[in-house]
């Protein structure tokens, strides 16, 4: 009597118990602010909330992030697009299935003496990496300037940190920076020449990748995932208070005022539902092909783009749910 009654219990606990224990790496690329819906999951408890045991892990760099993914080291990826849809070119079945931002976060500062965009010209511009999301923003904000891009010298620097020691040592002219950094460069005296988020052109700046076999297998972990960063996305608009605490948490910025500036400037660009744009996927598939894949074939966008758990979500009421909330 008492083994068949193990197995009753066993089978009535089994499923949650599982979901908690199975662990979840996330990687993200550093410790910019347009990460906050990531580790407010993760802080505010969403994720377990969702039934979801899942850890942010920093891997610097997109490409980075990919072959973690790629690997079966991490299992999701928080990426700009350039990452994944470059990835796509060299054969990886990667598919993309949320995202919270469309635009570039990123704003133009520049040495004193610069005044204008057209005093750009002959001058030297610092970005994080050549190929990423800094770069192809940099070229989209010269051609809304009328900026030749062969007029400008670009060099590359790696994290937000080190654009803004080069900008503060001359070691540039000008740099693209995003918060907390931005802040420091108006504290500094630098000229602030224009948010590229302000631009034309969308970007899908914070996608979700997950590997298409990893989608197939474990979909209700990957609709747990969108749930939770979807929660923290509404925090994040909604509950200033929660996610300067956050902030505080996870950029150890000392200065309030820069904590401050950090969000206010993040809190707009944020989106709900968190789907993915299918022309800013467009534009980077056209960005990669131009620069790194010259003569390949271009990936379908509805192939490597897949809204349906989003989709699924508005159906059931998730999101107005969220809504009801506030």
């Amino acid at each position: 009597m008492l083994p068949a009654l193990l197995i009753i219990l066993v089978v009535a606990v089994t499923p949650s118990e599982l979901r908690a224990q199975e662990r979840y790496s996330v990687s993200y690329g550093g410790f910019a602010g347009y990460h906050a819906p990531l580790w407010a999951a993760k802080d505010l408890g969403l994720f377990a909330k969702h039934g979801l045991n899942a850890d942010p892990v920093m891997i610097a760099g997109s490409a980075r992030g990919m072959q973690a993914l790629l690997s079966g080291s991490t299992h999701f990826a928080l990426a700009d697009a350039t990452g994944p849809v470059s990835a796509l070119y060299q054969g990886a079945d990667v598919v993309l299935v949320a995202s919270a931002m469309n635009k570039f976060p990123f704003s133009m500062y520049a040495q004193k003496e610069i005044a204008r965009h057209a005093d750009l010209k002959g001058k030297r511009i610092g970005i994080a990496s050549f190929g990423g999301a800094t770069e192809w923003g940099l070229n989209l904000g010269l051609r809304e300037w009328n900026i030749p891009r062969d007029s400008v010298t670009v060099t590359a620097h790696g994290p937000g940190a080190n654009r803004l020691l080069a900008l503060s040592t001359k070691g540039v002219d000008a740099a693209l920076l995003a918060p907390p950094e931005s802040a420091q460069a108006e504290r500094e005296g630098m000229r602030f020449l224009g948010h590229l988020s302000e631009l034309k052109a969308n970007f899908p700046m914070a996608v979700v990748v997950v590997r298409r076999a990893f989608l197939e297998k474990n979909r209700d972990s990957v609709k747990r995932f969108v749930q939770a960063y979807s929660e923290a996305i509404h925090e994040f608009k909604t509950d200033k208070d929660k996610m300067i605490a956050v902030y505080n948490q996870r950029l150890k910025q000392r200065n309030p005022q820069v904590i401050e500036q950090t969000y206010s400037y993040f809190a707009p660009i944020f989106f709900l539902p968190p789907r993915v744009p299918l022309d800013g996927a467009r534009y980077t598939v056209e960005l990669i092909a131009q620069r790194s894949a010259p003569g390949k074939s271009a990936p379908v966008v509805e192939q490597f783009v897949d809204n349906s758990i989003v989709d699924e979500l508005e159906r059931e009421g998730f999101f107005k749910k969220l809504g009801a909330r506030r």
